[in-house]
Parts: C-alpha cells; sequence; structure tokens
C-alpha cells in the first residue's frame, strides 16, 4: 500500500471509527490486513495536518482540519480544472480520466463531497471509476463534475 492509499484509507476510518490514539490506527489498519507501523501512522498524521478534537464520550479523537473539510468543493474544482482529460458515462458508471499522478487525490476530494448519487469510486495514477447508484444519479453527478471545471 502506497502513502496516499494509505492515508485515504485513513481519512475513511476517521469517518467512521472514533479513533483516540495512534495505537487505533495501527490496529484497524492491520485488521484490514495492511501491516503498518506506529512511526508510519505517525508520519501521515503529520503530513495530513489531522487534529486531536473533543469526542462524544469524554477525551479526544483524531478528526481531518477544519479547512479541509469546509474547502472540500473549492480543492475538487481547481483539481479538476488542472487535471481534467475527460469523463464518460455508461449507464451507472462513469470514467473520469486525468492527468497522470492526479487521480488519487481526485478521487479522495470526490469521495469528501459526499455526493448524495455516488455509490463508490476508485482512482488509479490517471483513471478514477465512479459508481453511481442509478443511472439517473450518473447523469446528476456528471454535471455536477462538469459544472466544477466550468
Amino acid at each position: 500500500m502506497n502513502r496516499a492509499e494509505r492515508q485515504h484509507l485513513i481519512k475513511q476510518l476517521i469517518r467512521e471509527h472514533e479513533i483516540r490514539r495512534q495505537q487505533d490506527f495501527v490496529r484497524l489498519l492491520n485488521e484490514q490486513g495492511y501491516a503498518v507501523t506506529q512511526a508510519t501512522v505517525s508520519r501521515d498524521i503529520k503530513a495530513m495536518e489531522l487534529v486531536k478534537v473533543p469526542a462524544t464520550h469524554g477525551g479526544y479523537r483524531y478528526s481531518l482540519p477544519v479547512e479541509r473539510q469546509m474547502n472540500v468543493d473549492k480543492k475538487l474544482g481547481y483539481a479538476l480544472k488542472d487535471a481534467f482529460v475527460s469523463l464518460t458515462r455508461q449507464g451507472e458508471l462513469l470514467f473520469l480520466k486525468t492527468s497522470p499522478g492526479s487521480a488519487p487525490a481526485i478521487s479522495t476530494l470526490i469521495y469528501q463531497m459526499h455526493f448524495s448519487e455516488l455509490f463508490g469510486n476508485i482512482g488509479d495514477d490517471d483513471s478514477i471509476f465512479i459508481v453511481s447508484k442509478s443511472e439517473a444519479e450518473a447523469e446528476s453527478l456528471q454535471k455536477k463534475l462538469l459544472n466544477l471545471i466550468n
């Protein structure tokens, strides 16, 4: 697992779990079959600029920085304007082609947008495979993504 994939998974874990310690990240990643050390997680936390915020049952938990959560739509728009090559649709599926190296970050931003039409997405180096919940929702999502470029 490379750094971008690991950090994408860490963001997902933050959304799904109340993570209080670095060891919790290590345990959850190991449970999912990704062998990582506490030192690796510590470097990722620093690189991702994660912050600790009050937890619902006392204590503190890890969270994404507030400014990153609020500006996802702007970041996605800038990234798409910079790296967009093409966007095609077939049924409920979308295929987004980007410049080399851009797809992992754009894929993460698409996921962070929490589009209601989105069932799931996965990105490699220069392309993103997007699955919508229906054909109509794929068309709606395609329009939203294209509007971010214009």
